[in-house]
Order: C-alpha cells, then structure tokens, then sequence
C-alpha cells in the first residue's frame, strides 16, 4: 500500500504479535528508518506471549547501543543481571561441568591460536586447565563482576558479557522507548489475511472487530502460529528433531537465592536438560525433555524436585519441534521470532535470532516489489545462521559418554549433519576449527564445547613447537597470572547489580 501508485518506496509496514519479537523489531525499525515509514503493530491483551527466553548473548549489547539505551535504566526496569556464560553440566559424562564463556581464552601467538600452545603442554601435564586461561570463567567461579574493556595495559581482552533479564518487561521496555508518531500499537486479533490476486502478496489484514489494516511489507511475530508466513503464505516447516529430540519444556519461577550466580546453568538430566536463569528478584526455571522418554507429569515432578529455590507457582508447559520456515522471507512477508523458527534455549540465541533477522532485514530493505534476488540472498544467509546454531547445538547432545538412559544412548549413536561431522573431525585429527563466514559461534565457543565434552585432538600444529618449554610456560604462566589477579580485582557480582542497576520495588 503506497500513497502514490508511482513511488515503489516502502511507506507502510505491519508488524503482526507483540511481545519481544516485535517490539524488538518496531523499536530497531523505527530507529532506522524514522518518520518516512509508518509502523503499525497489531497485538493482543487477550492472547498470550510465549516467552523466547530470559538469557542473552553479547550482541544483544549492540541492539542497545544503536538505540541509545542506558545499559543500568534497561537492566532496573527489567529485573536484570550480569552473564559471563553458561555452565554445562552433567552433558559429556555425570558430574562434568564446565562454562561456556563469552570472554577470549589466552592469547593467540604468531600464526596459530592460543590452544595449540595449550595442547602441547597439556601433553606433559594433563591437569593443566583451559579455563584456567578464560577471564570470565575466573570471575564467574568467584561470583563477580565488573566492566573492564581488557586487562590493564596487557594485551588480553576484558570482560564480555550479556544479560539475565525478564523478557516480557524487556518488550514493554522497548514499547515505551518507540515513537508514537513512528510506530502506533493497534489491539486486536488477526482473524484474516487478504492476498493479491495478481502476485500473491499480502495485502492486508482483518482484525476480530472488523478493521483492516494494509501495509506494503509485513512482519509476521505472531509465535508459533506462524499466522503470515504459515497460515497465509504456507511456506512450510523444516523440522529438525531428529537431530535435537526434545519437543517439551516446562517452565517456573522460584525464590532468589544466593549468590547471585553471573551466568546461566544447564544441567543434563535423564531426557534433557535444566535451566537456572538468576535475575534480581527471582530465578527463572524450565526442564526441557523429549516427551518420548518423559511424560509431562514426570517432568514436571523433576522440574520442582531439582529447583534451589520454592517454587512460585505450577509449572507451565511448552510443546515445540526445532528447526525453521523453509522461507523466512516470502513474498512480502518476513518471519521473525518464533514466526520464523525455534532453537531450544541451550545456548540463549532466540532473541539473537530475532535481532539478526531485523539486522539483515534492514541491510536488504527491499522497495514494495520486494525483489526475489534480495529476498533469495536474505533466505541463503538466514539458512546458514539457523544450520550453524543447529550444529552447535547438536554437539551438545552428540558429545556424549553417557549411556545411562535410552535417551542419551539415542544422542550418542545418531547421525549428524556433515558439517558437524566435518568440524568434529578436524578438530580431533588436528586441534584445528575454522569458522565458516560469519557463523555465530566462534573458534573459542566450539573449542570450549568439545574439550568440556571429552572430544581430545589426537596433535597440535606444530607451529607450537616453536617455543622451547622454559618459553612455553613462561607464556603459559603470565597469562594465568594476568587473568587471576584481573577476575580478584573485580566486585561481587550482587554487589554490582546492587551499585548499579538495582530494580526499586
């Protein structure tokens, strides 16, 4: 719907579902594009936002920042806390734990990476550990925090960091934040969509009371429904269970108990996996599982069993099947959010998700004809985001040693993409990860994943070998030193929260 038939310029865009998919998407849209598109979002009171998770990356902190938001004023309207990373527990063998940090791991020297050096004294001394060499991991096992950019004058990074934080808060954040004469919330439910003739693109959309509303590009954060791009536009759905076979959650909030942990737990149980999300005021919980091996009643009774906290109601349940729309981009319409796919939250990447599709989104910002070569290349490049968190992910459940219930035996002796069959390879033959691209998990991440998960490089590259030992541990040494005394200077983490962002009740 354009003013002037002759001016192809996108003038009306319809975001349909709130929430923080499309309050993340009307906030970032309307900072781009300012008062030459009109935004209208179509949402609900009476129809439920499903939470896409209350655990962050570190480039949610570029969101922020394009938006000029006060990080402190964000984190005490939103509950929230500090994250340094994850801790897996319990995934490669019972009683394993390690952290998936955000922060660099040592320091790379010469032409090979940090761990090759690692490795090589790893081979005389089997105690030496990796995250012994990891900032954040040092601060989170002490249970503080701080901002710090790097460590002193020394050429090792600082600290990297996301959120724990409310998400349903974080979208009314967003919400206050949009102009209104940018973007105007309309209530309602979508009851119809009418298409084109001639093209098959979206032309408007019916609400219950009647209204409808046109628009020349739709955004589709409706959730799982899928309501544009599945219900309209049937794009279809690429599942993805047989490579992540859990199907279920159940999610509750319990008391807030201390310390207040900076990072996100995952504990492994018998057919799936707990989170454990601390926020300022609560502690965000859910189990989820494959409800081939665990009936709801059951994961709900581990659920409560297994909290550190009382429990603060009943436990809500959440049916899904990981994988993506065959198109994110179809026609005139884009899915976003869960619209557009759903990875379990192991690794906090579903509001990612949503902020790198309204990036490339923008980056491709098409005129009303919608372009298929731009939509083609947005639908190549949002394949290989969703593939590479898919792989990842699968290591999870691959990697794995343990063979005391049928569904980690499942895990251990499925199948798995070629690409992750290839990284695994390389990895063991030779110690070597490459990052395709610009895949979201870095070199660091993987290494973390598959040394916490007992996959062991058979060498190191011989580069390595250029440092005789008194070299090598002098190198390996400093850097531990550095890493230590920076993690001791900083505050506690509670402290920290409290000195800066805590939320007044």
């Amino acid at each position: 719907m354009s003013d002037d038939p002759h001016d192809s310029r996108i003038r009306h865009v319809v975001i349909v579902g709130g929430g923080t998919a499309g309050w993340m998407t009307a906030a970032l849209l309307a900072k781009a594009l300012g008062r030459r598109v009109q935004i209208r979002l179509i949402e609900s009171e009476q129809i439920g936002i499903v939470g896409v998770g209350e655990a962050t990356i570190p480039q949610i902190r570029h969101i922020n920042a394009f938006l000029g938001i006060d990080e402190d004023d964000m984190l005490r309207a939103t509950h929230g806390t500090f994250k340094l990373g994850v801790q897996l527990n319990n995934f490669g063998r019972l009683g394993d734990s390690y952290l998936h940090a955000f922060s660099d791991i040592g320091l790379p020297l010469g032409l090979i990476g940090f761990h090759h050096y690692w490795l090589r004294k790893r081979a005389s001394d089997p105690a030496n550990d990796l995250w012994s060499y990891s900032l954040n991991t040092q601060t989170a096992n002490e249970h503080r925090f701080g901002r710090m950019d790097k460590v002193g004058s020394s050429p090792l990074g600082g600290i990297k960091y996301a959120y724990h934080f409310d998400a349903g808060l974080y979208g009314q954040y967003l919400r206050q934040r949009c102009d209104p004469q940018v973007v105007q919330r309309i209530e309602g439910k979508v009851v119809d969509v009418q298409l084109r003739e001639v093209d098959g693109f979206i032309e408007s959309v019916r609400l219950e009371s009647g209204e409808r509303i046109a628009g020349d590009l739709f955004i589709d954060c409706s959730g799982f429904r899928g309501l544009l791009i599945e219900g309209a536009l049937h794009t279809g759905y690429e599942s993805w269970q047989h490579w992540l076979p859990c199907d279920r959650a159940m999610a509750v909030a319990s008391a807030r108990t201390e310390p207040l942990w900076p990072y996100t737990r995952a504990t492994a149980r018998t057919a799936g996996w707990q989170w454990r999300v601390p926020l300022q005021h609560r502690t965000g919980n859910g189990l989820v599982y494959a409800s081939q091996h665990l009936s709801d009643d059951e994961a709900s009774a581990m659920l409560l069993a297994n909290l550190d906290g009382e429990a603060l109601g009943t436990p809500r349940p959440l049916r899904f099947t990981t994988g993506m729309r065959r198109k994110a981009w179809q026609r005139n319409c884009v899915a976003l959010g869960l619209a557009a796919g759903f990875m379990e939250p192991l690794e906090s990447t579903s509001i990612h998700l949503i902020q790198s599709g309204i990036s490339r989104l923008l980056a491709m910002f098409p005129d009303r004809h919608c372009d298929p070569v731009l939509v083609d290349e947005y639908n190549r490049q949002t394949r290989f985001e969703y593939e590479s968190i898919r792989d990842f992910l699968i290591l999870h459940y691959k990697a794995t040693e343990r063979d005391d219930t049928p569904f980690w035996r499942q895990c251990a002796s499925m199948d798995i993409p070629p690409t992750l069959a290839r990284k695994i390879e390389l990895f063991r033959g030779h110690g070597q990860i490459f990052r395709e691209h610009e895949e979201l998990f870095t070199e660091v991440a993987w290494l973390q994943a598959m040394i916490g998960q007992h996959i062991e490089p058979q060498a190191y590259h011989p580069l390595a070998d250029a440092l005789d030992e008194t070299q090598l541990d002098a190198f390996l040494g400093d850097i531990r030193t550095l890493v230590g005394r920076a993690a001791g200077s900083l505050p506690d983490h509670a402290r920290f929260v409290a000195d800066h962002c805590l939320t007044r009740t």
